[in-house]
């Protein structure tokens, strides 16, 4: 079988589904590996390393997918990639399927098994395959890392012959994986560092990194199926909304994580909060390509609005190119070695298997995954 690993074309996209290590163990699964030359790039990945791999190199993005019955790619396929797929080829990318619905029914048209790696279900034997947790992880580190480069303070306190210089204060909204790698950082650069999130199960694990944990007192649950958060009454809004804004006051850097899956990020900090900021206090939006958790985040830009700087990156994890495109890349090969059978070099796919009906969208010219069928 043929295994295509095409150059992504996304704007700003400067990871690769597929590292030399990687290469190597799909190889050694009996697949023909074929990289499109200079995909790895932007991630430090040479071509003759890939070689040395055991890939084939191709020189153009249709050599790689001709015929191939495999194509891991980190980001879906733009329209004029669509003809270059083969009928029945198999797809594995982080696919934005409730954002771009139209293009999951141009890839069932096009007869591709498509594959949505963001859709993993959040059991325990899928893990290794998570790529939302990979990428989550080193985007609540750049967050940290980012806010520290646009604060004009130093983060830890500091004592000096000249005087003592405070600790900043960081709060984290929203303590899923980016979040609480987001405390870490925080925490090792010397911050004081809070955090709050609607689901109560995560205060044990922000108090175990250092945190100190934000929240109203409430029977309401804002635990949801599969380990993420649900939205909240209007009343619990409301009363955590006070409770925040006040809290909000005191602080140097705001790192905001929170989303919904298949709904807009929840505002959490509004203007108001803005307003009442420290001037030269630092916002870091990882929900920006959601629309943001604050109304005044410009997606893709930094700006400043009311003496505070509000970043909006996109795709923050890839500004960590080299480790985001390795762990991405082995959260592919984890997800597919179970389905390459040894003997017969070929896929054997259990239908049936929780992996497979959970991050399936296309199959056989149709879309089949329940939550993109019409009337969902």
């Amino acid at each position: 079988m043929k295994l295509a690993i095409p150059k992504e074309r996304q704007d700003g996209e400067t990871r690769v589904a597929a590292s030399p290590e990687t290469v190597k163990k799909l190889v050694g699964l009996g697949l023909e590996v074929v990289v499109e030359t200079g995909a790895g790039a932007h991630a430090s990945f040479s071509d003759a390393v890939y070689q040395e791999a055991g890939a084939k190199i191709a020189a153009s993005e249709a050599e790689a997918l001709k015929d191939a019955d495999i194509v891991f790619k980190v980001r879906g396929p733009l329209d004029e990639e669509l003809p270059l797929f083969k009928k029945g080829a198999f797809l594995a990318a982080i696919l934005n399927p409730y954002g771009d619905r139209p293009r999951i029914q141009k890839l069932a048209d096009q007869g591709v098994d498509a594959f949505a790696m963001e859709f993993m279900p959040r059991i325990t034997r899928a893990q290794s395959m998570d790529v939302l947790s990979s990428q989550s992880n080193l985007a609540g580190y750049k967050a940290v890392i980012n806010a520290a480069a646009a604060f004009t303070r130093a983060m830890p306190m500091m004592m000096t012959a000249a005087g003592t210089i405070a600790p900043a204060r960081a709060f984290i909204m929203g303590v899923g994986v980016a979040g609480l790698q987001a405390i870490a950082t925080a925490k090792r650069l010397g911050c004081i560092v809070s955090a709050t999130d609607v689901r109560s199960t995560t205060k044990e694990q922000v108090e175990s990194l250092g945190g100190t944990f934000v929240m109203v007192e409430s029977e309401e649950s804002g635990d949801a199926a599969g380990g993420y958060a649900k939205e909240m009454s209007d009343d619990y809004k409301r009363r955590q909304a006070e409770l925040v804004a006040e809290h909000i006051k005191k602080q140097d850097i705001v790192i905001t994580t929170a989303l919904i899956p298949g709904r807009p990020a929840p505002v959490l900090v509004t203007e108001e909060m803005v307003k009442s900021m420290k001037p030269g206090s630092i916002i870091v939006d990882l929900a920006a390509e959601r629309g943001g958790n604050c109304p005044l985040t410009e997606p893709g830009k930094t700006v400043q609005k009311y003496g505070v700087t509000i970043i909006g990156d996109l795709n923050v994890a890839a500004q960590l190119a080299v480790d985001s495109s390795a762990l991405y890349a082995k959260n592919l090969l984890n997800f597919i070695t179970p389905m390459i059978d040894k003997e017969t070099k070929s896929l054997k796919i259990n239908w049936e298997d929780e992996t497979i009906t959970g991050t399936c969208l296309t199959k056989d010219g149709q879309v089949i995954h329940p939550s993109l069928r019409e009337g969902n």
